[in-house]
């Protein structure tokens, strides 16, 4: 489980997380909805401890990530917005340099790397070397390895982001096998469709402020819009029309 309280983030006069305030928990899928500039990306750098929050806290399986980072890191998988892998290696080498950086054992990173290479469906380019590789080869291998080490709590910021159809339609199942595995998945999206039939809870955040925290029904129920992306549209003009 990830919980955000009270989460502050500024880079000098410009305030990008403003209070910050929502819990991502087991065996659920949780978005993180936003327009561009509102927070998301780096609300999600101080959850997997790339940044310190300036106040506020982040707990991950209860542990806090400003006194124990190591720990928090163990406990989590990320895809960040960068989906740079090792160009020179090859998937799978990828995806074993990262388990021998988490002190797994040859064994152990071989039938993970299996699991996750036929899980992810990347059997036929996991032995070429990654230059040149798709873009949504890329977000596989960079997810197979971010899942090494076997982490309870799951963090991907976009991960459908530039992906084909189908490569789109593999990694919607996979994140559902993920939640059926009972893990915490924390994802960030600018796809309503891919939102409303992904998530169990949406938190939507404008100007750094969490403004809604629900599920996609009682976020239409709470709005009156028949559709998400209405829905978001009237709470974000909320959120501008009260800070204008």
């Amino acid at each position: 489980m990830i919980e955000v309280r009270d989460l502050h983030k500024a880079f000098g006069k410009v305030v990008a997380v403003d209070g910050a305030t929502f819990v991502a928990r087991d065996g659920e899928i949780t978005g993180l909805l936003g327009p561009n500039g509102a927070g998301k990306t780096t609300t999600l750098r101080c959850l997997y401890t790339l940044m310190q929050s300036d106040r506020g806290q982040v707990l991950v399986d209860g542990i806090d990530a400003a006194t124990d980072p190591v720990a928090v890191r163990r406990r989590l998988g990320v895809l960040p917005d960068a989906r740079g892998v090792y160009k020179r290696l090859t998937a799978r080498e990828n995806i074993a340099y990262f388990g021998r950086l988490h002190g797994l054992d040859e064994a152990t990173i071989g039938a993970r790397s299996d699991a996750a290479i036929a899980a992810l469906g990347m059997a036929d380019f996991a032995d070429r070397r990654t230059e040149g590789f798709s873009q949504g080869q890329r977000v596989k291998t960079a997810i197979a390895r971010a899942l090494i080490h076997d982490p309870k709590n799951v963090i991907l910021d976009e991960p459908t982001n530039g992906l084909d159809v189908m490569a789109t339609r593999a990694m919607r199942e996979f994140l559902k096998r993920l939640k059926s595995d009972g893990r915490c998945v924390l994802f960030s999206s600018h796809i309503m469709q891919e939102v409303a039939a992904l998530c169990d809870r949406i938190v939507v955040i404008a100007k750094g402020k969490v403004v809604a925290d629900e599920s996609p029904e009682a976020l239409r129920q709470q709005t009156g819009e028949a559709n998400l992306e209405d829905a978001f549209v009237k709470l974000i003009g909320s959120e501008e029309g009260l800070a204008a």
